[in-house]
């Protein structure tokens, strides 16, 4: 099984050099990690949700209800100009629901994503490239 995103980050963090924060994408692929990069490094993607956290409560069970895994799906519904017709209403409550479904660190980084700001240092879209070239 994949590790998650926030798991992923971590041991991002850890690398020292660019080829070791490559690796440490690669070596952990998955969908949820991919979406969550592009997301937030793609300056193609633009968001229509409004930026910074909205409240939400952060997933208190020691086994969150949902995974970033499945729930990722959902990004797409938050895509400026995606030809989806839902309220704006609706677009904040399912990513509210996501964010208290998941892990409360993966919920960080599904934030940042929003805010298109990266979540850890040293990660940039060229290195996510290198690590996604279909990215």
């Amino acid at each position: 099984m994949a590790k998650l995103p926030h798991l992923v980050m971590e041991d991002f963090t850890k690398a020292k050099s660019k080829a070791e924060k490559v690796a440490v994408l690669r070596s952990n692929e998955s969908w949820a990690l991919k979406d969550l990069l592009k997301g937030t490094l793609d300056p193609k993607v633009k968001w229509d949700l409004p930026e910074g956290a909205p409240p939400y409560q952060p997933s208190s069970h020691s086994e969150p209800m949902a995974s970033i895994f499945r729930e990722n799906t959902k990004f797409r519904y938050f895509v400026k100009n995606n030809n989806i017709n839902i309220s704006q209403i609706k677009r904040e409550q399912i990513f509210i629901g996501i964010l208290e479904a998941v892990h409360p660190k993966d919920a960080e980084l599904v934030i940042s994503m929003i805010n298109k700001k990266p979540p850890v240092k040293g990660l940039t879209f060229k290195i996510a490239q290198e690590a996604f070239p279909d990215l």
